[in-house]
This record gives structure tokens, C-alpha cells and sequence, in this order.
């Protein structure tokens, strides 16, 4: 019970971890001095990056650009999103974060063939199978070349990796490759089943056609590479070093860098984590020289793979859980411990999306025995939490709600195990498209953990993660300092009972003629994409490279993103997660 006890005591006094001064290695004098990389955002990253840190999950880690921010941020690319107060100077709005709203025909993808239902699969001892059609991490996008959805997937537990396409987004077929006559396989069935983790990224910015699709799979407890022209046909580019059961790839398109997010168990917290290496060129991130076991090595710099991520004292055992606890016995002292086992890092994928890198934490709520869930008859308790970077490294977690929870209802098709794939979302008109997969539980024989595995999809408002909120009697938000080469100033504004208006201010904190409230014309509605204009000005383009900051005043709505664009049409120059349909690439143009 003392790890429980110990939980319930930081989330009551989240400070305490954020206090803890070891988590980072303090730079010397002369590294503190030492510039490194100056980010697209004004961030001005220190030479030594990534960062050394360690002990990785006992404590909450601080956030540097939001401590340290710089004095003027270049807003050139992509929508700025309020997810935290790195744009705000002041603001008497309240932050609100929302959460997707499930496919109501939910799943989209669900076990169906003779591989899907486990025929070939690993089975129970009882012979049980373990039907599966779901992403373990996996991967999916819109591909604008073939003006296709492609998701894969795992087929039938450990065994098959399969290709589903469609039109839609919504209906799903399964496309017979000639990998194996008759079925959607893109790997060759094994001789037995193997499989664990895979990540497929869609790489549309890459020279070589040969690699728009790379892939990580974990096979017989190794992880291979493999890169594809189309997604189907693989070929085999290496071997990783030791990266546990579920290591993932992606790419950051603000640094170009190709980040492996490697699987670690890490002993701070008994559990699982994540490790980080990055490289500019894919078949070369895949080579690395391991992390040192021995804390004074890995600060010392004598690898290239670095500590990252884990979960931390906010991240809390599943009350169903604890609920669950034996009284205490001599016969089960022990095990009354695995049901308020602390919660670990499952799985870290990212994506970028218009100015940030958006990542997609799954979190391992507990227990985390086997024996213990086989005993329980239930699935693991695997929710998804959303988490935030504007230097791809560090992550900041300001909700901790669950951006999509596992609905715990026995026999429900995502009862359990929640798993993203790589790509996260796309972006569909006004709305980003969330694809997961979940887990009921049930077999052809009855419970089992592993099986009943589908794949479903979620709608969120674009730029819809967080809002700046006012009520009836309104409110401002005023900018930090801000610099932009374009003209013309969009909103991403729900009002549909109030009114929005802004003006700009010079670097004195004076408004700037005739950009003032008065000639602003009020907008009044629900768009994701509406332009603001003033009375006596055409555009923004006198303002073009100075110092300034806008304020939005606002009553009885949402203010979600602004950004300033080259063209009428209001194009952000961002990134759109997987893909976007009707839109050539990664990039909003």
C-alpha cells in the first residue's frame, strides 16, 4: 500500500515533484553560456542537446521554454494553439481543454478473416484464440498520391501485419497483396507466431521513393527496420540495438530529425519508459550506441541514446484497481501489492501539427502482472493522455484527463488496452480524425486478456485540444511579443452568441493606428478558419518583421488559434499530422 499512499500524497501536492533538483543534470557555467540550435519558435536550444537528465519518472519534470521563454516568438509557421501560456502575456480568459467524441458506428475494423480470428495466431492453452484486428502502435495516414486512408495492422494476436485502405476514412477494405495470395498480409507469415510492436510512419518529404513508408517491427525479440515505396512491399534495412517489445518512429519536421522512441524498462519506477535517439536521416537513427547503465556515464555524454519520458507521481493507479485489493493475509501479502502498481509509459507516439509536436501517451494504469490480470478475468487498463512539445523533446502535460479512457465496460469492444498509432490523427475539413484501437477481452471460449482487439476513430474540432474561454461579461487575452513576414490575421473562434475583436500593439505596449478596437469588425460565429479585418487597413503587411503583440477581446465563446498567412484563403504553413485529404503532402498550402 505504500506506493499508493505515496501517489495520493503527490497529487495533492504536485509541487513537490516538480521541486526535486536531481531529475535534470545541472550544466557548468560555461555550458549555460554555450548556444546550440535556434528553433522556428524563437526557442534557443543550450549545446548540449538532447538534454542528459535521468531518473526519468520520479519526479515531474520541468518544462525549460515555458520557464525561460525567448523575448519575441516568430509565429511564421503554422496555427498557434493555447495549450499553454508560451504565447500568453496576460489574459483574464479560462484555458478549456476538450476531448474527442467517438465514431458512432464505432469499430471501423474489426476481426473478421480466418487470420484476423486467430487461426494462425498465438492461442490459450485451452486453444482459445485471440482475435485480433488493432494497432500496437502500427500505423496510419492519408497518402494524397493515392488519394487513399492506409492503416496497418495487427491481424490475429502476434501473428499477421496487415493493410487496410479507404476512401473515406470511415469504411475499410481489405486489399489482397500478392505478399500472400488471398490475403492483406505485407509481411510474410512467420512459421510461428512473433510479432509484437510495429510503427509505420508515412515520410512524404523524403528524395528516395523507396522510403515514403518506414517501418519498426519486433519479431523473436529483435526490432528490424524496414523501408517500403507504397506500404506493401518492405525491404529489410537493419537491426536496431536492444529497444524493448514496442520501439516507434517519427518524424520532426521543425528540426529534421528522425527521433526512435525506444521502450526501456527503467528501475526508478519499475515499469516501462521511453528513451530518445534522433538523427537527420532514418537509415541512420536506426544505428546507435546503447545508454550506459551507470548514471555518471550518461551524463558524461559516452552514448547516443538518452533517457526521455516516463510517468511521474501525477499519474495515478486505476481506482477500479484499488477497489479491487484483497484484505490482507499471509497468503496474499504479496500479491495485494501488483493491484496499486504504479502506472507506466506504454507507449509515446508523436506527430507534428501545425506549430507544436503533439504526443500521444499511452498510460498503463495497473496493475501490471500478468497472472494477476488472467486471474481478474478483465483487460488492462490502458488509457491515452495527450502531451505537448515546442522543442520535441520535453513534454508538457497541463490535463491530466484522459484524452481517451478505456470505457471499462465488460465485453464492450474498447473495454481495455487503449493503443494510438503512429500518426495520431489527420486532418478532415474542419475536424482532426483520432484512429485507436481497443480491446474487449473476449474470445470464441470466453474471457481472455489479449483478445477481441478493433480499431475505431474519434473526432476532435481542429485546433481543438484547448480554448481561451469568456463568459457573458468577457474577457482579453494580450499576446507575448510576436514577429511575422505574412498579412493577413486569422481565427479559429466559436461564437456563436458572442463576438470577437482584436488589436495590435507596438512594442511599448501602445495600440498602433488604425489597428484598434474600434476598427475592428466584430466576428460572430462558429468558423475554424475566419479572417479579421479593421476599418482603414487592407492588411497586416506594414507590420511585417516588427515587434508586436495582439490582444483579442471576446465575449460568450471559444478562442482556439490565430495565426498570420500569406493568402486570403488563410493557408498556416503547418503540419497536418498523417495527412490531410485534398491537400498535397504534410504541409497546410
Amino acid at each position: 500500500m505504500e506506493n499508493i499512499l505515496q501517489y495520493i500524497l503527490m497529487a495533492a501536492c504536485p509541487v513537490m515533484g516538480a521541486l526535486a533538483t536531481d531529475a535534470i543534470a545541472q550544466p557548468s557555467a560555461s555550458a549555460k553560456a554555450a548556444k546550440g540550435e535556434l528553433l522556428y519558435n524563437g526557442i534557443q536550444l543550450p549545446a548540449q542537446w538532447p538534454p542528459r537528465i535521468h531518473q526519468v519518472g520520479t519526479n515531474v519534470l520541468p518544462v525549460p521554454y515555458l520557464t525561460n521563454r525567448p523575448a519575441v516568438v516568430p509565429i511564421d509557421v503554422g496555427r498557434q494553439l493555447f495549450i499553454d501560456d508560451f504565447l500568453i502575456e496576460e489574459t483574464s480568459l479560462r484555458r478549456q481543454f476538450h476531448y474527442p467524441q467517438r465514431y458512432e458506428s464505432n469499430p471501423v475494423l474489426k476481426p473478421e478473416t480466418p487470420t484476423e480470428l486467430g487461426e494462425f495466431g498465438e492461442k490459450e492453452k485451452d486453444g482459445n484464440t485471440k482475435p485480433m484486428a488493432a494497432m500496437i502502435s502500427d500505423g496510419f495516414c492519408y497518402d494524397a498520391k493515392d488519394k487513399l486512408y492506409k492503416l496497418w495492422y495487427q491481424g490475429g494476436w502476434r501473428d499477421g501485419t496487415m493493410i487496410a485502405t479507404s476512401q473515406d476514412g470511415l469504411h475499410w477494405t481489405r486489399p489482397q497483396t500478392d505478399v500472400e495470395p488471398g490475403n492483406n498480409r505485407v509481411l510474410p507469415k512467420r512459421t510461428k507466431p512473433m510479432r509484437h510492436g510495429t510503427g509505420i510512419s508515412f515520410d512524404p518529404f523524403t528524395s528516395d521513393p523507396s522510403q515514403r513508408y518506414k517501418m519498426l517491427v519486433y519479431e523473436d525479440k529483435k526490432t528490424a527496420a524496414y523501408t517500403s515505396p507504397e506500404g506493401i512491399h518492405w525491404k529489410l534495412r537493419g537491426e536496431l540495438p536492444e529497444c524493448g517489445d514496442n520501439a516507434t518512429a517519427f518524424y520532426n519536421p521543425f528540426r529534421d530529425k528522425w527521433v526512435i522512441s525506444i521502450r526501456v524498462q527503467r528501475s526508478a519506477r519499475n515499469g516501462r519508459a521511453r528513451n530518445y535517439r534522433e538523427h537527420a536521416d532514418f537509415l541512420q537513427a536506426i544505428s546507435w550506441s546503447p545508454l550506459p547503465e551507470k548514471a555518471s556515464e550518461i551524463l558524461a555524454g559516452r552514448s547516443e541514446e538518452y533517457e526521455w519520458a516516463g510517468t511521474d507521481p501525477l499519474d495515478l493507479p486505476d481506482p477500479e484497481m484499488i477497489a479491487k485489493i484483497p484484505k490482507e493475509s499471509s497468503e496474499n501479502k504479496d500479491q495485494r501489492k501488483l493491484y496499486g502498481d504504479p502506472p507506466q509509459l506504454y507507449n509515446l507516439d508523436a506527430m507534428a501539427y501545425e506549430s507544436i509536436m503533439v504526443g500521444m501517451f499511452g498510460i498503463l494504469r495497473g496493475p501490471t502482472s500478468g497472472k494477476l490480470w488472467d486471474k481478474l478475468k478483465c483487460v488492462k487498463r490502458n488509457d491515452l493522455h495527450l502531451a505537448y512539445s515546442r522543442d520535441g523533446f520535453y513534454w508538457d502535460r497541463p490535463d491530466r484527463t484522459p484524452f481517451l479512457a478505456c470505457s471499462r465496460k465488460e465485453g464492450d469492444w474498447e473495454n481495455g488496452y487503449l493503443h494510438s498509432g503512429v500518426g495520431l490523427f489527420t486532418v478532415v475539413n474542419d475536424q482532426l480524425w483520432f484512429y485507436y484501437s481497443g480491446w474487449s477481452g473476449v474470445g470464441p471460449k470466453g474471457s481472455t486478456t489479449y483478445a477481441g482487439a478493433s480499431t475505431g476513430v474519434a473526432f476532435l474540432r481542429r485546433d481543438g485540444f484547448a480554448s481561451m474561454d469568456a463568459g457573458a461579461k468577457g474577457g482579453t487575452l494580450t499576446t507575448r511579443p510576436v514577429r511575422f513576414k505574412e498579412k493577413y490575421l486569422f481565427v479559429n473562434a466559436d461564437l456563436p452568441k458572442g463576438a470577437l475583436k482584436v488589436e495590435i500593439l507596438d512594442g511599448k505596449g501602445a495600440v498602433i493606428t488604425p489597428f484598434t478596437q474600434d476598427n475592428s469588425i466584430a466576428f460572430t460565429g462558429d468558423k475554424t478558419r475566419q479572417r479579421m479585418t479593421w476599418k482603414g487597413a487592407s492588411d497586416l503587411s506594414g507590420l511585417a518583421g516588427k515587434n508586436v503583440s495582439f490582444r483579442f477581446t471576446l465575449t460568450q465563446g471559444s478562442l482556439y488559434a490565430f495565426w498570420v498567412s500569406p493568402d486570403q484563403n488563410g493557408a498556416s504553413h503547418g503540419y497536418l499530422g498523417a495527412g490531410a485529404p485534398g491537400i498535397n503532402g504534410l504541409v497546410d498550402q
